[in-house]
């Protein structure tokens, strides 16, 4: 054989495989975002032969990715077999962690959460909280039948900036008392891959995968809890800055002679609009002897919430009301900021404020139309999530699987 033939024949078998992973990339995406599909249907986005792509499913069938699920509908002939992700192995931990509570979520191929704990374990910047953290995750995978070997990942999402080249939490920085970056440590003490993921990020993936973005290009998520995130999505896909950090919108000055923020920065919006500051101002007030259904609170003021805030604004009382309308104002001005940066088509209302929406959207929407230029405003809808809580767990899957998926 001719030398130069010989030496060529290895590069061509590498591009053979090189493109066949990536149609085989193309069909697990698919079959992750549309659930079902038939080989006529996968034939046409691949733009190939339905035997070549029989090929292509027949083989990741025999790696335990994908299964045959049943035949499509109709009654013209001899129905297709449909083909989905297996939903028997190749199962998903996610970890959201949060400043308030930590729940672990077991999770099949194609997001079904097979099992739930939710644990009183509060995020705090210390080992104690990860030797915790490691004992609830073994309580789990040992509750839910599941055997440690069934799965292939962790997913984590926490509040704080994550670097994700470096696979740390630059907010908690000493939740291991080890050098090595938090994503290191944890894939070590899981023996897995593990992804971390800042929580707001989580929100705007699921919003835009699964939820009100889907089919936007261009969506803002403002994750209200006890901080304030804005997940942004550009072209389709979550922007995240050269490092990262990119959305904390609660870290804006909004107030120069404001409050201290625990950035150590004045008058950020986290210190008016997230709910944290909202149950101290609240405190304060009671204290002071403001006039309101919370006053029953007084003498146990530390016990007033975010929750009892909000129940008393729906009972009718104007002090609450009056003051979750000052946090949709704040929030919306905010907001119009962001808006006049990124355009978006859509902007989702997500996090622990979102049970307040009766009384922050309207003012939200004002403080928006006041500060920014209407043109802004006339290709764009506010919208409260739709997902009930699990935008967060279903971005940290895709997160995972997406990675996953890319590097099949």
């Amino acid at each position: 054989m001719n030398p130069a033939i010989e030496e060529e024949l290895p590069i061509l078998q590498s591009v053979v495989d090189y493109k066949k992973r990536q149609k085989q990339q193309t069909i697990l995406a698919h079959l992750y975002s549309e659930g079902t599909c038939t080989l006529a249907q996968l034939a046409r986005i691949l733009h190939s032969s339905v035997p070549s792509v029989t090929s292509l499913v027949e083989e990741l069938t025999a790696e335990g990715w994908v299964t045959p699920i049943g035949t499509a509908t109709g009654s013209n002939g001899r129905r297709p077999v449909l083909f989905g992700l297996n939903t028997k192995q190749n199962y998903i931990a996610v970890l959201d962690i949060s400043t308030h509570d930590t729940k672990i979520l077991l999770m099949n191929i194609q997001r079904e959460v097979v099992f739930q704990g939710n644990y009183d374990l509060r995020l705090a910047d210390n080992p104690v909280f990860m030797a915790s953290l490691m004992q609830y995750y073994t309580e789990a995978i040992d509750q839910s039948g599941l055997k440690d070997s069934q799965l292939i990942a962790v997913g984590v999402s926490m509040p704080g900036l994550i670097d994700a080249r470096r696979g740390q939490n630059l907010t908690y920085k000493n939740l291991n008392q080890t050098n090595k970056p938090l994503k290191q440590w944890l894939s070590e003490q899981f023996g897995k891959p593990v992804y971390v993921i800042n929580d707001t990020k989580a929100t705007v993936l699921g919003e835009s995968r699964f939820g009100g973005g889907q089919g936007k290009k261009q969506v803002l998520a403002i994750n209200i809890d006890w901080g304030v995130g804005l997940g942004i999505v550009v072209n389709g896909e979550v922007f995240k800055g050269a490092s990262g950090f990119a959305g904390e919108l609660g870290h804006i000055q909004v107030d120069p002679e404001g409050e201290l923020c625990y950035c150590g920065k004045i008058g950020c919006l986290n210190t008016i609009t997230s709910a944290s500051a909202l149950v101290r101002r609240v405190q304060r007030d009671i204290l002071a002897g403001q006039v309101s259904k919370l006053a029953t609170f007084k003498d146990r003021v530390d016990q007033i919430d975010i929750d009892e805030i909000i129940n008393a604004a729906h009972y009718g009382d104007s002090y609450a009301i009056d003051i979750l309308h000052e946090t949709g104002f704040q929030l919306g001005k905010g907001l119009a900021i962001a808006i006049s940066l990124f355009n978006p088509e859509v902007i989702i209302v997500d996090g622990v404020l979102t049970r307040a929406a009766a009384f922050i959207l309207n003012t939200i929407e004002q403080a928006i139309s006041k500060y920014c230029l209407s043109d802004f405003r006339n290709d764009m809808t506010i919208e409260l999530t739709q997902l009930n809580g699990t935008a967060k767990w279903l971005g940290t899957h895709a997160y995972v699987m997406e990675d996953i998926f890319a590097n099949y």
